[in-house]
């Protein structure tokens, strides 16, 4: 089945894992009449307008919405990177409170039956040195080895660009937010963008696995913050400002995207799905979302053709 956004074409083909029912529909085609009373051909109107308040949103999975103490379901190459960072503040942090706790049950234990006493200047100098040196202790070995793990991962995966740029494979993917919804456009089989095999979709991302994926993301309104809890990706989406990052999905299947800025009534309704497939079947549903933006396309539906120039590093 599909759809057409201002006169690209929006697919939702049964290869993938789930189907997303969309937001928004095209009218059924209506016959033209001919100037000789028969039905001419069939023409089909493309329609820019946004979901209606009533709209159907993309079904979630029950563990996406399950209230759980650990972290989102992974799917990312790199992120236990991200996983092993909170692993080890958790450490840190329960070791902390452990002593901090034993210490309070000491000192009321030692001194239960003390008389009270009012300390003239605070404590003494030997006392302060205990707690300064605790504090700096307490600073170099648990936030430095969090600062280090986070500029490793930062300088590596994060803000390396040239490995999606590098890699001949990459996705490039130009997202478009706003109140409420994520537009995606995806570059067709030629490679570039602004043409008419350009693909648009709305709250659907398709994305092959083991493929670096490259998101260069704009805000038409207000601030959004772009979010991809299964492969710890988050990102402001700022308007008039190109913001971008990366990712690489480690296996199939089909996870959240999420607004995590509060962008105005609606917020919570800013949600949408990202389906990881093969690249067999990526290749394929990119083949024919193309196809049926080619035949829709429309040169003078200036709305539609809302991307940008790709902005490499």
């Amino acid at each position: 089945m599909g759809g057409v956004v201002g006169g690209e074409a929006r697919v939702t083909p049964d290869l993938s894992p789930a189907r997303l029912i969309l937001s928004e529909s095209t009218p059924a085609p209506q016959p033209v009449p001919s100037e000789a009373g028969g039905a001419g051909p069939v023409h089909q109107t493309p329609v820019r307008s946004a979901p209606p308040a009533n709209a159907v949103t993309p079904r979630m999975s029950e563990q996406a919405r399950a209230w759980t103490l650990s972290p989102p379901e992974g799917a990312s190459t790199y992120g236990p990177r991200i996983d092993a960072l909170l692993e080890r503040s958790h450490v840190f942090e329960a070791g902390l409170a452990a002593v901090m706790l034993a210490w309070l049950v000491l000192a009321v234990w030692r001194f239960r039956g003390a008389r009270p006493v009012v300390a003239a200047n605070g404590g003494t100098r030997r006392s302060r040195a205990w707690v300064l040196g605790l504090a700096v202790c307490v600073f170099v070995g648990v936030d430095g080895t969090l600062f280090l793990g986070s500029e490793r991962y930062a300088r590596d995966v994060l803000w390396n660009l040239e490995v999606p740029a590098n890699d001949p494979r990459t996705v490039r993917l130009e997202l478009n937010a706003h109140q409420w919804s994520w537009e995606a456009r995806y570059a067709g089989e030629d490679g570039r963008f602004g043409t008419p095999d350009d693909v648009v979709t709305w709250n659907d991302l398709r994305v092959p696995v083991g493929v670096p994926v490259w998101v260069q993301l704009v805000s038409t309104d207000v601030v959004h913050g772009f979010s991809l809890p299964a492969f710890r990706v988050k990102l402001d989406a700022i308007p008039g400002r190109v913001n971008q990052t990366w990712f690489q999905a480690a296996r199939e299947g089909t996870f959240e995207v999420a607004c995590y800025q509060h962008c105005g009534t609606s917020h919570y309704r800013m949600r949408g799905l990202l389906t990881v497939l093969s690249e067999a079947d990526y290749a394929r549903w990119l083949h024919e979302a193309g196809r049926l933006a080619t035949q829709s396309y429309d040169a003078d539906d200036a709305a539609a053709h809302w991307g940008w120039e790709w902005r490499a590093p």
